[in-house]
């Protein structure tokens, strides 16, 4: 009888902590979602302004073959200044999948991404229309979710 009241408590006891840390990871992966929908915003909105927030200082940047660098630098010498071309930046057939392993947090992004470009001296515009995927890891710094590295690559949607 011992023996089975001992077992029945260690049971319960696994059960109990099982739901609690599912319930954390839970809270964890909406912190981790949260961020990367307030990056794929921003973009949408044509600004970097709150992003800087989101990366580590020291994080990676890369893009379809590229070293970006930080993403200070991406933003200074790549995405910052074509934002400023751009008339439309929107996503669509976007799917996110975010693995949380603390204090790493792993995401996956495929989407559809349309630039409608500003008009040139002629009033021509120019539409970009392609297919995405990036990848992202994530750590837990001070109780903050930052990206601290990312990967993107596109291709001409089919």
């Amino acid at each position: 009888m011992n023996a089975l009241r001992k077992t029945t408590i260690f049971a319960l006891i696994i059960i109990a902590t099982s739901q609690v840390f599912g319930q954390d990871t839970n809270t964890e992966k909406q912190a981790v979602l949260k961020v990367m929908k307030t990056y794929k915003d921003a973009l949408q909105n044509l600004t970097t302004e709150g992003t800087f927030d989101l990366f580590t200082e020291d994080s990676e940047v890369f893009e379809s073959g590229g070293v970006e660098g930080t993403y200070a630098h991406y933003i200074e010498h790549h995405l910052g200044p074509e934002l400023g071309h751009f008339k439309k930046f929107e996503f669509s057939d976007y799917e996110i999948d975010a693995e949380v392993d603390l204090p790493y947090a792993f995401t996956t992004e495929t989407y559809v991404y349309t630039i409608v470009l500003n008009p040139d001296d002629k009033a021509n515009t120019r539409t970009i229309k392609k297919k995405g995927v990036a990848t992202s890891i994530l750590k837990k710094i001070d109780e903050k979710w930052q990206i601290v590295k990312t990967h993107s690559s596109s291709r001409n949607v089919k």
